[in-house]
Protein backbone atom coordinates (compact mmCIF):
# COMPACT_ATOMS: atom_id res chain seq x y z
CA UNK A 1 0.00 0.00 0.00
CA UNK A 2 1.61 3.10 -1.48
CA UNK A 3 0.65 6.69 -1.41
CA UNK A 4 2.82 8.96 -4.05
CA UNK A 5 5.58 11.05 -2.34
CA UNK A 6 6.33 9.09 0.73
CA UNK A 7 8.52 6.94 2.52
CA UNK A 8 8.49 4.19 5.14
CA UNK A 9 10.23 1.78 7.23
CA UNK A 10 10.03 0.24 10.46
CA UNK A 11 12.76 -1.18 12.53
CA UNK A 12 13.19 -4.19 15.54
CA UNK A 13 14.97 -1.19 17.80
CA UNK A 14 14.67 -3.44 21.36
CA UNK A 15 12.69 -0.50 22.98
CA UNK A 16 10.61 -2.81 25.16
CA UNK A 17 9.80 -5.74 22.91
CA UNK A 18 12.34 -8.03 21.51
CA UNK A 19 11.62 -9.69 17.95
CA UNK A 20 8.75 -6.96 17.26
CA UNK A 21 9.04 -3.93 15.14
CA UNK A 22 9.06 -1.07 17.74
CA UNK A 23 10.11 2.11 15.66
CA UNK A 24 8.99 3.98 12.39
CA UNK A 25 9.51 6.40 10.14
CA UNK A 26 7.25 8.40 7.56
CA UNK A 27 9.29 10.45 5.39
CA UNK A 28 8.19 12.56 2.06
CA UNK A 29 10.60 13.94 -0.10
CA UNK A 30 8.64 17.21 -0.54
CA UNK A 31 7.21 19.52 2.26
CA UNK A 32 3.99 18.81 3.40
CA UNK A 33 0.91 20.66 4.79
CA UNK A 34 0.35 19.91 8.20
CA UNK A 35 -2.90 18.92 10.46
CA UNK A 36 -2.93 17.44 13.64
CA UNK A 37 -5.56 17.19 16.85
CA UNK A 38 -3.80 15.89 20.85
CA UNK A 39 -5.27 14.61 23.57
CA UNK A 40 -7.16 16.96 25.79
CA UNK A 41 -5.50 15.27 29.19
CA UNK A 42 -3.95 17.59 31.37
CA UNK A 43 -1.13 15.37 31.94
CA UNK A 44 0.75 15.13 28.31
CA UNK A 45 3.59 13.52 26.88
CA UNK A 46 7.14 14.94 25.66
CA UNK A 47 6.51 14.14 22.07
CA UNK A 48 2.92 15.82 22.40
CA UNK A 49 4.33 18.65 23.80
CA UNK A 50 7.06 18.69 21.56
CA UNK A 51 5.02 18.29 18.54
CA UNK A 52 2.69 21.16 20.10
CA UNK A 53 5.34 24.03 19.90
CA UNK A 54 6.00 22.82 16.22
CA UNK A 55 3.03 23.84 15.03
CA UNK A 56 2.59 26.88 16.59
CA UNK A 57 5.54 28.22 14.60
CA UNK A 58 6.26 25.58 11.61
CA UNK A 59 4.90 25.72 8.56
CA UNK A 60 5.97 22.37 6.87
CA UNK A 61 6.70 19.21 7.75
CA UNK A 62 8.55 16.40 6.22
CA UNK A 63 8.18 13.09 8.31
CA UNK A 64 7.09 11.54 11.39
CA UNK A 65 9.65 9.14 13.80
CA UNK A 66 7.02 6.76 15.72
CA UNK A 67 8.33 4.04 18.60
CA UNK A 68 6.07 1.60 20.77
CA UNK A 69 6.75 0.22 24.08
CA UNK A 70 7.34 3.26 25.68
CA UNK A 71 5.39 6.30 26.03
CA UNK A 72 7.87 9.21 27.31
CA UNK A 73 5.51 10.17 29.31
CA UNK A 74 5.77 12.60 32.94
CA UNK A 75 9.50 12.28 31.63
CA UNK A 76 10.13 15.94 32.22
CA UNK A 77 12.51 17.84 30.49
CA UNK A 78 14.63 14.77 29.95
CA UNK A 79 11.96 13.49 27.77
CA UNK A 80 11.37 16.95 25.80
CA UNK A 81 15.33 16.66 25.61
CA UNK A 82 14.78 13.34 23.78
CA UNK A 83 12.19 14.21 21.47
CA UNK A 84 14.64 17.01 19.92
CA UNK A 85 17.54 14.66 20.20
CA UNK A 86 15.00 12.46 17.96
CA UNK A 87 14.43 14.94 15.70
CA UNK A 88 18.12 16.50 15.23
CA UNK A 89 19.46 12.57 14.40
CA UNK A 90 16.23 12.10 12.06
CA UNK A 91 16.92 15.39 10.19
CA UNK A 92 20.97 14.45 9.77
CA UNK A 93 19.75 11.27 8.41
CA UNK A 94 17.15 12.87 6.28
CA UNK A 95 18.57 15.50 4.94
CA UNK A 96 15.74 17.96 6.30
CA UNK A 97 15.68 20.04 9.46
CA UNK A 98 14.79 19.41 12.75
CA UNK A 99 11.65 21.31 13.09
CA UNK A 100 10.20 19.35 9.91
CA UNK A 101 10.07 16.65 12.12
CA UNK A 102 7.03 15.03 14.08
CA UNK A 103 7.67 12.59 17.29
CA UNK A 104 5.14 10.67 18.64
CA UNK A 105 5.26 7.81 21.15
CA UNK A 106 3.00 4.67 23.03
CA UNK A 107 3.95 2.55 25.29
CA UNK A 108 4.30 2.45 29.41
CA UNK A 109 4.16 5.90 31.45
CA UNK A 110 6.65 7.03 33.57
CA UNK A 111 9.95 5.27 31.58
CA UNK A 112 12.62 6.84 30.12
CA UNK A 113 13.06 6.16 26.15
CA UNK A 114 16.30 3.56 25.99
CA UNK A 115 18.07 6.70 23.45
CA UNK A 116 21.25 4.50 22.34
CA UNK A 117 19.28 1.86 21.48
CA UNK A 118 16.31 4.35 19.50
CA UNK A 119 19.09 6.27 18.04
CA UNK A 120 20.26 3.09 16.31
CA UNK A 121 17.33 1.94 15.32
CA UNK A 122 16.09 5.43 14.15
CA UNK A 123 19.22 5.10 11.99
CA UNK A 124 18.65 1.74 10.53
CA UNK A 125 15.17 2.93 9.46
CA UNK A 126 15.94 6.12 8.13
CA UNK A 127 18.13 4.05 6.05
CA UNK A 128 16.01 1.60 4.47
CA UNK A 129 12.67 3.59 3.75
CA UNK A 130 10.51 2.25 0.24
CA UNK A 131 7.64 3.26 -0.80
CA UNK A 132 5.30 0.02 0.46
CA UNK A 133 6.63 0.74 4.16
CA UNK A 134 3.72 2.06 5.07
CA UNK A 135 2.31 -1.57 6.58
CA UNK A 136 5.21 -2.10 8.28
CA UNK A 137 5.08 1.11 10.29
CA UNK A 138 1.38 0.35 10.87
CA UNK A 139 2.81 -2.63 12.98
CA UNK A 140 5.48 -1.20 15.11
CA UNK A 141 3.53 1.44 16.36
CA UNK A 142 1.13 -1.54 17.79
CA UNK A 143 1.47 -2.35 21.84
CA UNK A 144 -1.69 -4.93 22.87
CA UNK A 145 -3.11 -4.40 19.49
CA UNK A 146 -4.05 -8.21 18.18
CA UNK A 147 -3.91 -6.45 14.16
CA UNK A 148 -2.55 -3.15 12.41
CA UNK A 149 -5.27 -0.83 11.15
CA UNK A 150 -4.83 0.59 8.08
CA UNK A 151 -7.75 2.29 5.67
CA UNK A 152 -7.66 4.12 1.81
CA UNK A 153 -9.93 5.94 -0.18
CA UNK A 154 -9.17 7.16 -3.40
CA UNK A 155 -10.86 10.44 -5.21
CA UNK A 156 -11.01 10.56 -8.93
CA UNK A 157 -9.94 13.78 -10.07
CA UNK A 158 -10.98 14.36 -13.67
CA UNK A 159 -9.24 11.11 -14.54
CA UNK A 160 -6.09 11.80 -12.08
CA UNK A 161 -6.06 10.09 -8.24
CA UNK A 162 -5.85 11.87 -5.14
CA UNK A 163 -5.09 9.05 -1.92
CA UNK A 164 -6.09 9.07 1.56
CA UNK A 165 -4.33 6.73 3.80
CA UNK A 166 -4.78 6.57 7.22
CA UNK A 167 -2.98 4.09 10.10
CA UNK A 168 -3.79 3.95 13.61
CA UNK A 169 -3.53 1.78 16.76
CA UNK A 170 -5.43 1.34 20.13
CA UNK A 171 -6.88 -1.34 21.74
CA UNK A 172 -6.99 -0.21 25.50
CA UNK A 173 -6.62 3.59 27.27
CA UNK A 174 -9.20 4.00 24.40
CA UNK A 175 -11.45 7.09 25.70
CA UNK A 176 -10.50 9.93 22.85
CA UNK A 177 -10.78 13.62 23.34
CA UNK A 178 -9.09 15.29 21.13
CA UNK A 179 -9.10 18.80 19.60
CA UNK A 180 -6.39 21.57 17.69
CA UNK A 181 -3.47 21.91 19.72
CA UNK A 182 -3.81 21.93 22.60
CA UNK A 183 -6.34 9.79 21.91
CA UNK A 184 -3.29 5.31 23.84
CA UNK A 185 -4.06 6.04 20.52
CA UNK A 186 -1.88 7.00 17.51
CA UNK A 187 -3.45 7.48 13.83
CA UNK A 188 -1.26 8.81 11.07
CA UNK A 189 -3.07 10.43 8.02
CA UNK A 190 -0.69 10.66 4.24
CA UNK A 191 -2.32 12.35 1.53
CA UNK A 192 -0.78 13.23 -1.92
CA UNK A 193 -3.25 16.37 -2.12
CA UNK A 194 -2.59 19.85 -2.57
CA UNK A 195 -4.39 21.59 0.73
CA UNK A 196 -4.90 24.61 2.28
CA UNK A 197 -4.08 24.43 5.50
CA UNK A 198 -6.92 26.04 6.74
CA UNK A 199 -9.17 23.48 5.39
CA UNK A 200 -6.92 21.03 6.21
CA UNK A 201 -6.82 21.43 9.96
CA UNK A 202 -10.11 22.09 9.99
CA UNK A 203 -11.52 18.80 8.22
CA UNK A 204 -9.40 17.31 10.40
CA UNK A 205 -10.98 18.24 13.01
CA UNK A 206 -14.53 17.65 12.35
CA UNK A 207 -13.46 14.17 11.21
CA UNK A 208 -11.96 13.32 14.63
CA UNK A 209 -14.67 14.78 16.44
CA UNK A 210 -17.21 12.49 14.42
CA UNK A 211 -14.94 9.19 15.04
CA UNK A 212 -12.54 8.49 16.94
CA UNK A 213 -14.13 11.26 19.65
CA UNK A 214 -17.24 8.81 19.28
CA UNK A 215 -15.77 5.67 20.68
CA UNK A 216 -14.44 3.85 23.86
CA UNK A 217 -12.90 1.14 25.00
CA UNK A 218 -12.37 1.41 28.49
CA UNK A 219 -13.32 5.69 29.03
CA UNK A 220 -9.40 6.33 29.86
CA UNK A 221 -8.11 9.26 28.10
CA UNK A 222 -4.46 8.94 27.14
CA UNK A 223 -1.55 10.97 27.59
CA UNK A 224 -0.27 10.46 24.12
CA UNK A 225 -3.67 10.55 21.76
CA UNK A 226 -2.32 11.88 18.54
CA UNK A 227 -3.82 12.50 14.84
CA UNK A 228 -1.54 13.70 12.66
CA UNK A 229 -2.32 14.57 8.93
CA UNK A 230 0.66 15.22 6.11
CA UNK A 231 -0.32 16.40 2.81
CA UNK A 232 2.49 16.37 0.06
CA UNK A 233 0.96 17.56 -2.87
CA UNK A 234 2.44 15.32 -5.24
CA UNK A 235 -1.09 15.16 -7.09
CA UNK A 236 -0.70 18.58 -8.19
CA UNK A 237 -4.55 18.95 -8.16
CA UNK A 238 -6.69 22.32 -7.49
CA UNK A 239 -6.06 23.81 -4.13
CA UNK A 240 -8.26 22.11 -2.03
CA UNK A 241 -9.90 25.17 0.04
CA UNK A 242 -13.47 24.09 1.52
CA UNK A 243 -15.11 25.10 -2.13
CA UNK A 244 -16.39 23.12 -4.30
CA UNK A 245 -17.01 19.11 -5.18
CA UNK A 246 -13.01 18.26 -4.84
CA UNK A 247 -13.17 19.81 -1.31
CA UNK A 248 -16.15 18.00 -0.73
CA UNK A 249 -15.25 14.63 -1.95
CA UNK A 250 -11.83 14.99 0.35
CA UNK A 251 -14.01 15.82 3.50
CA UNK A 252 -15.63 12.35 2.59
CA UNK A 253 -12.69 10.86 1.96
CA UNK A 254 -10.92 11.47 5.14
CA UNK A 255 -14.32 10.97 7.34
CA UNK A 256 -14.59 7.58 5.68
CA UNK A 257 -10.69 6.59 6.72
CA UNK A 258 -10.87 7.85 9.83
CA UNK A 259 -14.57 6.42 10.73
CA UNK A 260 -12.84 2.79 9.42
CA UNK A 261 -9.65 3.03 11.90
CA UNK A 262 -11.97 4.12 14.91
CA UNK A 263 -14.17 1.16 14.26
CA UNK A 264 -11.22 -0.90 13.82
CA UNK A 265 -10.28 0.00 17.34
CA UNK A 266 -13.11 -1.04 18.80
CA UNK A 267 -13.29 -3.91 17.56
CA UNK A 268 -9.42 -4.78 18.70
CA UNK A 269 -10.54 -3.63 21.94
CA UNK A 270 -8.22 -5.49 25.03
CA UNK A 271 -10.22 -8.44 25.46
CA UNK A 272 -13.25 -7.35 23.57
CA UNK A 273 -15.52 -9.84 21.85
CA UNK A 274 -18.46 -7.30 21.00
CA UNK A 275 -18.63 -3.74 19.52
CA UNK A 276 -21.81 -2.45 19.91
CA UNK A 277 -23.21 1.38 18.73
CA UNK A 278 -25.10 3.24 21.36
CA UNK A 279 -27.27 5.58 20.16
CA UNK A 280 -29.39 8.32 22.07
CA UNK A 281 -32.25 9.74 19.91
CA UNK A 282 -34.33 12.71 21.18
CA UNK A 283 -32.33 14.30 23.77
CA UNK A 284 -33.21 18.02 25.09
CA UNK A 285 -29.64 18.96 23.42
CA UNK A 286 -26.71 17.49 21.50
CA UNK A 287 -24.18 18.17 24.88
CA UNK A 288 -26.72 16.12 26.90
CA UNK A 289 -27.46 13.39 24.39
CA UNK A 290 -23.34 13.21 23.88
CA UNK A 291 -23.20 12.85 27.99
CA UNK A 292 -26.19 10.41 28.21
CA UNK A 293 -23.98 8.05 25.64
CA UNK A 294 -20.62 8.23 27.10
CA UNK A 295 -21.75 7.60 30.21
CA UNK A 296 -23.80 4.54 29.12
CA UNK A 297 -20.82 3.15 26.92
CA UNK A 298 -18.31 3.70 29.78
CA UNK A 299 -20.40 2.18 32.19
CA UNK A 300 -18.65 -1.21 33.70
CA UNK A 301 -21.69 -2.69 34.36
CA UNK A 302 -23.14 -1.91 31.36
CA UNK A 303 -19.92 -3.11 29.74
CA UNK A 304 -20.25 -6.31 31.44
CA UNK A 305 -24.02 -6.74 30.77
CA UNK A 306 -22.91 -7.10 26.59
CA UNK A 307 -19.93 -9.57 27.68
CA UNK A 308 -22.69 -12.15 29.64
CA UNK A 309 -25.07 -11.31 27.04
CA UNK A 310 -27.46 -10.24 29.18
CA UNK A 311 -30.10 -7.74 28.32
CA UNK A 312 -30.14 -6.08 31.48
CA UNK A 313 -31.57 -2.50 30.49
CA UNK A 314 -32.01 -1.19 33.85
CA UNK A 315 -28.25 -0.92 33.87
CA UNK A 316 -28.60 1.13 30.70
CA UNK A 317 -31.36 3.17 32.04
CA UNK A 318 -29.57 4.04 35.19
CA UNK A 319 -26.58 5.13 33.85
CA UNK A 320 -28.69 7.39 31.87
CA UNK A 321 -30.17 8.99 34.44
CA UNK A 322 -27.22 9.65 36.28
CA UNK A 323 -25.15 11.23 32.82
CA UNK A 324 -26.87 14.61 33.51
CA UNK A 325 -29.51 14.37 30.51
CA UNK A 326 -32.46 15.55 31.46
CA UNK A 327 -35.69 13.43 30.81
CA UNK A 328 -38.52 11.66 32.84
CA UNK A 329 -38.24 8.12 33.57
CA UNK A 330 -41.55 7.08 32.27
CA UNK A 331 -40.70 8.40 28.90
CA UNK A 332 -37.77 6.24 27.94
CA UNK A 333 -37.96 3.43 25.17
CA UNK A 334 -35.24 0.99 25.14
CA UNK A 335 -34.07 -1.14 22.12
CA UNK A 336 -31.50 -3.88 22.03
CA UNK A 337 -31.16 -5.19 18.36
CA UNK A 338 -34.22 -4.40 16.77
CA UNK A 339 -36.32 -5.41 20.11
CA UNK A 340 -38.41 -3.21 22.32
CA UNK A 341 -37.62 -4.22 25.84
CA UNK A 342 -38.38 -0.98 27.54
CA UNK A 343 -41.44 1.20 26.95
CA UNK A 344 -42.19 4.29 28.59
CA UNK A 345 -39.76 3.52 31.37
CA UNK A 346 -41.01 -0.06 31.80
CA UNK A 347 -40.22 -3.90 30.79
CA UNK A 348 -42.15 -4.80 28.03
CA UNK A 349 -41.85 -8.65 29.08
CA UNK A 350 -39.95 -11.70 29.54
CA UNK A 351 -40.15 -12.64 26.23
CA UNK A 352 -38.71 -9.36 24.90
CA UNK A 353 -35.48 -10.18 26.84
CA UNK A 354 -35.00 -13.47 25.62
CA UNK A 355 -35.14 -12.31 21.92
CA UNK A 356 -32.82 -9.01 23.07
CA UNK A 357 -30.65 -11.70 24.42
CA UNK A 358 -30.51 -13.47 21.00
CA UNK A 359 -29.12 -10.16 20.04
CA UNK A 360 -26.93 -9.99 21.92
CA UNK A 361 -24.86 -13.01 20.82
CA UNK A 362 -24.03 -11.57 17.72
CA UNK A 363 -20.22 -10.03 17.51
CA UNK A 364 -22.30 -6.59 16.41
CA UNK A 365 -25.04 -4.81 17.47
CA UNK A 366 -27.02 -1.68 18.25
CA UNK A 367 -28.44 -0.23 21.59
CA UNK A 368 -31.00 2.49 21.00
CA UNK A 369 -32.46 4.64 24.04
CA UNK A 370 -34.98 6.93 23.06
CA UNK A 371 -35.36 9.73 25.69
CA UNK A 372 -38.06 11.64 24.20
CA UNK A 373 -36.93 14.67 25.72
CA UNK A 374 -36.12 16.77 22.75
CA UNK A 375 -34.94 16.63 19.35
CA UNK A 376 -30.96 15.88 19.77
CA UNK A 377 -29.25 12.47 18.50
CA UNK A 378 -25.69 11.12 19.31
CA UNK A 379 -24.04 7.81 18.64
CA UNK A 380 -20.75 6.07 19.82
CA UNK A 381 -19.05 2.49 19.38
CA UNK A 382 -18.09 0.94 22.33
CA UNK A 383 -17.22 -3.11 23.36
CA UNK A 384 -17.66 -4.91 25.79
CA UNK A 385 -15.48 -5.69 29.72
CA UNK A 386 -14.37 -9.34 29.52
CA UNK A 387 -12.20 -11.29 31.86
CA UNK A 388 -9.29 -10.79 28.82
CA UNK A 389 -9.43 -7.37 29.69
CA UNK A 390 -8.35 -7.72 33.50
CA UNK A 391 -5.79 -10.13 32.64
CA UNK A 392 -4.16 -7.69 29.70
CA UNK A 393 -4.09 -4.66 32.15
CA UNK A 394 -3.18 -6.12 35.26
CA UNK A 395 -0.11 -7.68 33.87
CA UNK A 396 1.08 -4.64 31.66
CA UNK A 397 3.74 -3.68 33.14
CA UNK A 398 4.82 -7.17 34.46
Amino acid sequence: MEVPGFKAAAVDAGIKYKDRLDLGVIYSRASCTPAAVFTRNLVKAAPVLDSIGLLSRCEAFRAIVVNSGNANACTGDRGLEDCKKIRKRAADLLNCKEDEIFVASTGVIGAFLPMEKYLNGLEKACNSLSGDGLLKVSEAILTTDTRPKVAVREIDNKGSIIRVFGMAKGAGMIGPNMGPPQATMLAFVLTDAVIDREFWQKTLEEAVDSSFNRITVDGDTSTNDTVIGLANGNARNQVIDGYGELSKAFSSALFEVLQSLSEQIVMDGEGATKCVRVVVKGAATEEEARLCAQTICNSPLVKTAFFGEDPNWGRILAAAGRSGATFQQDEVDIRIGNVLVVEKGMAVGKEAEEEAAKQMKKHRFCVEIFLNAGKSDYSMLTCDLSTEYIHINADYRT
